[in-house]
Order: structure tokens, then sequence, then C-alpha cells
């Protein structure tokens, strides 16, 4: 358990089902626990406190229910504002979270650096911005029925997430623009093949069983040790140096 108490966090439950582990599970299984503008900030916080918790060492995220791991911002929500901006209404207290992500990007992950693990157990769909936390976790295992996309460009708009520089140097320009561009969905199978997921659960029903045993493989080590090596790891991938890592 952790010493402090967590920030809140709308549309979400945070548990610690093991020592030192923080398993943070989207709520919103109804709209395919897709992320509204406040949730972006609000896990922005909830992440940033857990590298300050020393009682933590390793965190998952995941969706409610088995349709959904997250679908991506809430469309609903994002026609609101737009009709609102459009006829004059007053949408200035969101502006904070309107227009644009916090640093760590959607959800607070896309573009998280961080200073500990976190770890996707993807229950189901995850596409766009929902793909985009995929693509930033240090592991991620996936439910025999998840499928995976970035739909942006088909409906006139772009992952801005940081999702598209990281699918690329995971499996080049070439797929890349095959799942960003022509819309290729990914079943479950074709991402572990293309190392978007390092693992496949053994039913739908055991992949946040498998993803917390996992969790716990990794708390299981020295804290510093955790921080430091993943650190390196994060500085080959994003800086493209060997020696700087």
């Amino acid at each position: 358990m952790a010493n402090r108490q967590p920030p809140k966090c709308s549309g979400c439950s945070i548990s610690f089902p093991a020592e030192h582990i923080m398993l943070v599970t989207i709520t919103r299984a109804k709209q395919m626990n897709s992320v509204t503008h406040i949730m972006n900030w609000e896990l922005e916080a909830l992440f940033t406190w857990y590298d300050a918790e020393p009682s933590l060492r390793c965190a998952v995220i995941t969706g409610e229910g088995s349709k959904a791991f997250c679908a991506g911002s809430d469309l609903i929500e994002i026609e609101h504002t737009q009709k609102a901006m459009l006829s004059g209404q007053d949408v200035k207290q969101a502006e904070p979270w309107l227009h644009q992500h916090p640093l760590g990007g959607f959800a607070g992950v896309s573009r998280r650096k961080g200073k500990k693990p976190l770890l996707a157990a993807v229950n189901g769909v995850a596409l766009g911005g929902g793909f985009e936390i995929v693509l930033n976790a240090d592991i991620a295992i996936a439910s025999p029925k998840a499928r995976f996309g970035l739909p942006e460009a088909h409906v006139g708009v772009y992952a801005y997430g940081g999702g598209l520089p990281r699918l690329v140097r995971t499996v080049g320009m070439q797929t890349a623009s095959d799942i960003a561009l022509a819309g290729k969905q990914l079943s479950a199978e074709e991402a572990l093949s293309l190392h978007l997921v390092q693992g496949i659960s053994k039913t739908p029903e055991s992949v946040l069983e498998e993803t917390l045993e996992k969790a716990k493989q990794i708390a299981a080590i020295s804290p510093d040790g955790i921080i430091v090596t993943r650190a390196a790891l994060r500085e080959a991938w994003e800086t493209a140096s060997v020696e700087r890592a």
C-alpha cells in the first residue's frame, strides 16, 4: 500500500493489488474506455505522484470490461466542445486541457518519460490514443481479442500524442504507414509479431493477472536498479545514441 493517498482521477479506479504495485483501471466501459480532456491531466498528475511515491516500483494500466482497453479520446465530448466554441459559448474554464495534452501526452502516458515502469494489460481494442498508450508502455501484454490501430487520418486528423514516431521506431516506416495511412488494424498475433506487445495472455480473462505477474517480477528487484536500467533503455530508444545511453 502506498504511504500517501494518490490524487483522484475521474473515470478511473486506482488500487494496489500487490506490494509495490499500482493498478490503474479506466472505468468507462460504456464509452469504450475513452479518455476525457480532464482525465488526461488527472492521469498526468497520478503518474507524477507514482514516480515520487517511494513505496511503489511498478504500475499497470488496463481498461474496464472485455471490449476495450481504450478507444482514444471521448469523441462526444470533443463534438460538444467544438459546437460550444462555434456558437460562441464560454469554454474558458476548460482551456488548460482543451487544446493540448499534458507533458506526458495522451492519458499522461503516450509521451511519458517518467522514472518507473508502466505496463499495459490490453484487454480489448486499443485505438487512437489507446494504441499510443501501448506504444509508449514499457511492456504490453495483450488479450487474444485485442486489436490495435490509429484511425485518426481517416477522420481528418492525425495521431498527435507521440504515437507516430514511436510506431516508426518499433516497426519501421513502411509498416507504420500501412497502419497509420492505410488504416490497417492489427490483431494481437500481428502486434506480437511486430514486437508491439510482448505477450498474448492464455485467455481474454487472464490478461490482467498475467500482466500483474510480470509487474511482480519487476517489483521484486532493486528499486534503484529498476529506475537506472529503465532510464538507459529509454535513452537508447529515444535518442538513437548507443554511447549516450
